[in-house]
Protein backbone atom coordinates (compact mmCIF):
# COMPACT_ATOMS: atom_id res chain seq x y z
CA UNK A 1 0.00 0.00 0.00
CA UNK A 2 1.26 3.38 -0.87
CA UNK A 3 0.79 6.74 -0.33
CA UNK A 4 -1.83 8.16 -2.67
CA UNK A 5 -0.48 8.86 -5.99
CA UNK A 6 -1.43 12.69 -6.10
CA UNK A 7 1.73 15.01 -5.15
CA UNK A 8 2.11 15.86 -1.41
CA UNK A 9 3.05 19.51 0.05
CA UNK A 10 3.59 21.40 2.61
CA UNK A 11 0.43 21.38 3.52
CA UNK A 12 -0.42 17.24 3.22
CA UNK A 13 3.33 16.89 4.99
CA UNK A 14 1.90 19.06 8.03
CA UNK A 15 -1.46 17.28 7.96
CA UNK A 16 0.84 14.04 8.55
CA UNK A 17 2.71 15.47 11.10
CA UNK A 18 0.30 17.25 13.09
CA UNK A 19 -1.93 14.14 13.13
CA UNK A 20 0.79 11.55 14.31
CA UNK A 21 1.51 14.04 16.98
CA UNK A 22 -2.12 14.29 18.34
CA UNK A 23 -2.29 10.51 17.69
CA UNK A 24 0.99 9.88 19.46
CA UNK A 25 -0.18 12.14 22.68
CA UNK A 26 -3.65 10.69 22.73
CA UNK A 27 -2.05 6.78 22.79
CA UNK A 28 0.70 7.87 25.33
CA UNK A 29 -1.92 9.27 27.71
CA UNK A 30 -3.89 6.41 27.21
CA UNK A 31 -1.82 3.64 28.08
CA UNK A 32 -0.15 5.32 30.67
CA UNK A 33 -3.48 6.42 32.70
CA UNK A 34 -5.05 3.82 31.35
CA UNK A 35 -8.00 5.58 29.34
CA UNK A 36 -9.89 3.59 26.45
CA UNK A 37 -11.11 7.02 25.86
CA UNK A 38 -7.61 7.97 24.64
CA UNK A 39 -6.39 4.96 23.36
CA UNK A 40 -9.54 5.15 20.82
CA UNK A 41 -9.07 8.54 20.17
CA UNK A 42 -5.57 7.98 19.19
CA UNK A 43 -6.43 4.67 16.94
CA UNK A 44 -9.42 7.21 15.57
CA UNK A 45 -6.43 9.69 14.25
CA UNK A 46 -4.35 7.45 12.80
CA UNK A 47 -6.93 5.84 10.80
CA UNK A 48 -8.66 8.69 9.17
CA UNK A 49 -5.42 10.12 8.29
CA UNK A 50 -4.73 6.55 6.34
CA UNK A 51 -7.91 6.93 4.82
CA UNK A 52 -6.51 10.47 3.48
CA UNK A 53 -3.81 9.43 2.18
CA UNK A 54 -3.33 5.82 1.45
CA UNK A 55 -4.03 4.47 -2.13
CA UNK A 56 -7.11 1.76 -0.62
CA UNK A 57 -9.77 2.01 -3.45
CA UNK A 58 -12.88 2.89 -0.77
CA UNK A 59 -10.85 5.51 0.90
CA UNK A 60 -9.86 7.38 -2.75
CA UNK A 61 -13.58 7.53 -3.59
CA UNK A 62 -14.67 8.90 -0.48
CA UNK A 63 -11.28 10.82 0.42
CA UNK A 64 -13.26 13.86 0.32
CA UNK A 65 -15.58 13.02 3.38
CA UNK A 66 -12.86 11.44 5.10
CA UNK A 67 -11.09 14.93 5.26
CA UNK A 68 -14.77 16.74 7.00
CA UNK A 69 -14.66 13.51 8.74
CA UNK A 70 -11.28 14.39 10.12
CA UNK A 71 -12.25 17.99 10.67
CA UNK A 72 -15.22 17.00 12.78
CA UNK A 73 -13.60 14.64 15.03
CA UNK A 74 -10.70 17.39 15.97
CA UNK A 75 -13.19 19.27 16.81
CA UNK A 76 -15.02 17.18 18.87
CA UNK A 77 -11.45 16.11 20.02
CA UNK A 78 -10.95 20.00 21.27
CA UNK A 79 -15.06 20.87 22.56
CA UNK A 80 -14.45 17.25 24.96
CA UNK A 81 -11.12 18.68 25.73
CA UNK A 82 -12.64 22.51 26.88
CA UNK A 83 -15.69 20.73 28.76
CA UNK A 84 -13.35 18.04 30.60
CA UNK A 85 -9.90 18.38 30.27
CA UNK A 86 -7.39 19.34 32.88
CA UNK A 87 -6.74 22.69 32.48
CA UNK A 88 -4.42 23.65 35.42
CA UNK A 89 -1.06 24.74 34.88
CA UNK A 90 1.57 22.61 35.05
CA UNK A 91 -0.35 19.46 35.17
CA UNK A 92 -2.82 19.77 31.94
CA UNK A 93 0.06 21.59 29.98
CA UNK A 94 0.28 18.34 27.94
CA UNK A 95 -3.27 19.27 26.48
CA UNK A 96 -2.55 22.98 26.01
CA UNK A 97 -0.45 21.75 23.28
CA UNK A 98 -1.97 18.83 21.90
CA UNK A 99 -5.09 21.60 21.30
CA UNK A 100 -2.45 24.24 19.76
CA UNK A 101 -1.64 21.22 17.81
CA UNK A 102 -5.00 20.06 16.75
CA UNK A 103 -5.80 23.60 15.86
CA UNK A 104 -3.07 24.16 13.41
CA UNK A 105 -4.17 20.37 12.31
CA UNK A 106 -8.06 21.99 11.86
CA UNK A 107 -6.47 25.07 9.89
CA UNK A 108 -4.31 22.74 7.42
CA UNK A 109 -7.55 20.55 6.27
CA UNK A 110 -9.02 23.57 5.66
CA UNK A 111 -6.62 24.74 3.27
CA UNK A 112 -6.41 20.86 1.81
CA UNK A 113 -10.45 20.98 0.93
CA UNK A 114 -10.09 21.71 -2.12
CA UNK A 115 -7.59 19.09 -3.19
CA UNK A 116 -9.40 15.34 -4.01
Amino acid sequence: MAITNTKLGAVQFGIILTTVITAVIHLYIGITLPSTLFVLNGIGYLVLLAGLFLNISIAQKYRHLTRWTLIGFTAVTIVAWVAIGDKSWPSGALGYVTKLDEVVLLALLWMDRGRV
